[in-house]
């Protein structure tokens, strides 16, 4: 009779145990791949509809151009000067190993055109995009996540007035035109401080370096980068309403989507940069000089 007990104990132990493991893997698989899939459709579908309505609004002359001029000088004034200061160092980091790399192998002449030109194909985009996604991204998402706690997006469509046509489209439209000043800016003060530094630092020569950097880069790596500042623009824009219109949870549950915007954005940027310059150099190879 006691060994029969202990058996039923045993077996209802393990059974509970094998439910637990089973509840706890579906609730991480709910939680995770089931929920980043949800994610990524929901935005898709948001950067889609945006997109239609900025283009419709733009068309019959009812594009809100005064959301969209605020949002903008609040993108700017937020970014340009974080992205001025990292602009700088980086641009003089990579002066500082192309130069150590040329002398190595005898070709300290042409440390301005490689420095140079990595600063325009990916110095610029990506200090541009980094700076979006952690300045203007979490501000756009903390902005739209207070206005979701307080029901003003639940009010708007209340009165029948599209969030995404009278809040998104303005804030993708002026996130675009912000990312691409943002790498033309990167483009000027990274290459000005790598060639300061190579001059006044390192003592190298100015023509070289001028001269080395025209050889190399081109009009279209200047159009490359513009073209990255434009998706990555939009994708921040996406990432950030998208999280800011989804917040659940108080003020605690807005500090989450900020984090998760700034982290999914730099991921899904890093992602995306990756792919487009693996595309441009496959389908756009570089002959020579």
């Amino acid at each position: 009779m006691t060994a029969v007990r202990v058996t039923a104990e045993g077996r209802w132990s393990a059974e509970s145990s094998a439910g637990a493991v089973r509840a706890a893997a579906t609730r991480y698989i709910h939680k995770h791949p089931v929920a980043a899939v949800e994610t990524a459709g929901a935005q898709l579908v948001l950067g889609f509809r945006a997109i239609q309505f900025l283009c419709r609004d733009v068309v019959a002359r009812r594009f809100p151009w005064r959301e969209f001029v605020h949002q903008g000088a609040f993108m700017a004034g937020t970014a340009v000067l974080p992205t001025l200061l990292v602009a700088i160092p980086v641009g003089v980091t990579l002066s500082i190993q192309f130069s150590l790399l040329a002398s190595q192998v005898g070709a300290s002449s042409m440390a301005g055109g490689a420095s140079g030109l990595a600063v325009v194909r990916q110095g610029a985009s990506l200090v541009a995009a980094i700076m979006m996604a952690s300045a203007v991204g979490s501000a756009v998402c903390a902005d739209l996540g207070s206005r979701t706690m307080r029901e003003e997006i639940d009010a708007l469509e209340v009165m029948g007035i599209s969030t995404v046509r009278r809040l998104i489209a303005p804030r993708l439209a002026a996130a675009v035109v912000v990312a691409v000043g943002l790498t033309g800016t990167t483009c000027f003060a990274g290459f000005s401080a790598a060639y300061l530094f190579n001059v006044y630092v390192q003592h190298g020569s100015p023509g070289s370096f001028v001269s080395t950097f025209a050889s190399f880069a081109t009009v279209d790596d200047l159009v490359l980068a513009l073209f990255k500042a434009v998706l990555f623009g939009v994708l921040v824009a996406v990432v950030a309403c998208q999280k800011g219109l989804s917040v659940r949870g108080g003020p605690a549950g807005v500090a989450d989507a900020v984090n998760a915007t700034v982290v999914e954005s730099i991921l899904a940027l890093a992602v995306m940069n990756v792919g487009i310059t693996q595309a441009y150099v496959t389908f756009f190879p570089r002959h020579g000089l």
